[in-house]
């Protein structure tokens, strides 16, 4: 017979879809036992009832401990924790922090934030949000995207996620998809129904993404902002002051005077712009010849200007060609760095996110905690 060690840490391989740590470590491990026979029974608590994931963890704790040598047969019970061990569970996950607050912005939050923004819309802000997430949560990264076009919403069919969140009393859990944690208004709201909300609401649902959605320890996290210099991008400045603007232009020279003013933002909130992406730059025809259909130079022009006004070296990271492939990952809800890896459009995006990768994690301004000998 195995002890019951033995079995927890076959179970302790078991991850949260959600929360994307051990079951074990979560508290959701109420007991397990093996009988002479080999037959091993688990209880397992899950977050609340009716959870939508409890059929993958129910698999995964059974394929865990069936691989055990001796372990004939495998019954995964479920139950659903009490309101105390629900409170457990959140003191547990935010390590003694205060209940309300927004994590990226404590004193030991090194996570880096990047804000996609855009003069206008229609430059594929979303399409370059999402597969800039994918790309670096392959390279092993711990990313999230909060989706704060209330409007325009799009981020949820771009990653093809149809699941809701899960609520833990007033903690949410945002769905994973591709590796990725994502939130968005078009979670919450029932079929294609328009979202008609005024500032000080827009602020507000923002304010909820970024404070009662559990994200965990991030390395990176993006925010897809709606094109323009509005109420969201006002919002995101006071709610996320660390945050560093990425400007997604095409080659057009109006696309790139239009851009120019949402990076050009950073010199009025104090923010950083961290690089300027040209998409659609061009159109390789079946010759091998290039086609520039919306002109050339906008990210170039547009890099060199945003460097003269917020007077800091603006890199122009990337151009990504126009590819059929990007506009059918996008509609399948698979991006296209996950599905034509050896694309143009994936070449180049995996290009950026790489640039973006090995930025290390910000320590600048962090107390350190250390006091020097006498």
């Amino acid at each position: 017979m195995l002890s019951p060690s033995e079995l927890l840490a076959a179970l302790a391989t078991v991850i949260d879809p959600e929360l994307r740590r051990p079951i074990t470590e979560l508290g959701m491990v109420e007991s397990v036992s093996m009988d002479d026979a080999g037959a091993v029974t688990s209880v397992i608590r899950l977050t609340i009832a009716g959870c939508p994931l409890h059929e993958t963890i129910t698999r995964d704790a059974t394929d865990a401990l069936l691989k055990l040598d001796g372990v004939t047969d495998v019954r995964v019970d479920l139950t659903v924790m009490t309101a105390e061990q629900r409170a457990e569970l959140k003191e547990r996950l935010k390590g003694g922090a205060a209940e309300r607050g927004i994590p990226f912005n404590a004193e030991d939050s090194l996570t880096r934030v990047y804000a996609v923004a855009s003069g206008k819309g229609g430059v594929g802000k979303s399409s370059v949000t999402v597969n800039l997430a994918c790309a670096l949560a392959a390279k092993g990264l711990r990313v999230g995207i909060v989706d704060a076009d209330i409007y325009g919403f799009s981020v949820p069919g771009l990653m093809g996620i149809k699941q809701t969140p899960t609520r833990v009393d007033e903690m949410i859990l945002p769905p994973v998809a591709h590796d990725v944690k994502v939130i968005s208004i078009g979670m919450f709201v029932a079929g294609n129904q328009p979202v008609a909300w005024r500032g000080p609401m827009l602020h507000r649902a923002l304010e909820q993404f970024l404070g009662d959605v559990y994200f965990g320890d991030l390395d990176i996290l993006l925010l897809d902002l709606p094109p323009g210099t509005g109420d969201i991008a006002i919002s995101v400045a006071q709610l996320l002051p660390k945050a560093e603007i990425l400007v997604v232009t095409t080659p057009q020279a109006a696309a790139a005077d239009v851009a120019e003013r949402a990076g050009a933002i950073a010199v009025q909130t104090g923010q950083k712009v961290a690089g300027v992406i040209e998409n659609m730059s061009f159109l390789t025809l079946p010759d091998g010849s290039t086609m520039e259909v919306f002109g050339s130079g906008g990210g170039e022009i547009l890099s060199q200007r945003l460097s003269q006004t917020v007077n800091a070296p603006v890199e122009l990271l990337g151009q990504i060609p126009l590819d059929v492939a990007l506009r059918e990952g996008g509609d399948a809800g698979v991006p296209i760095v996950l599905s034509a890896l050896e694309s143009p459009a994936a070449l180049a995006l995996i290009s950026i996110a790489g640039k973006l990768a090995v930025r290390p994690r910000g320590l600048a301004g962090m107390k350190l905690g250390v006091t020097p000998r006498s």
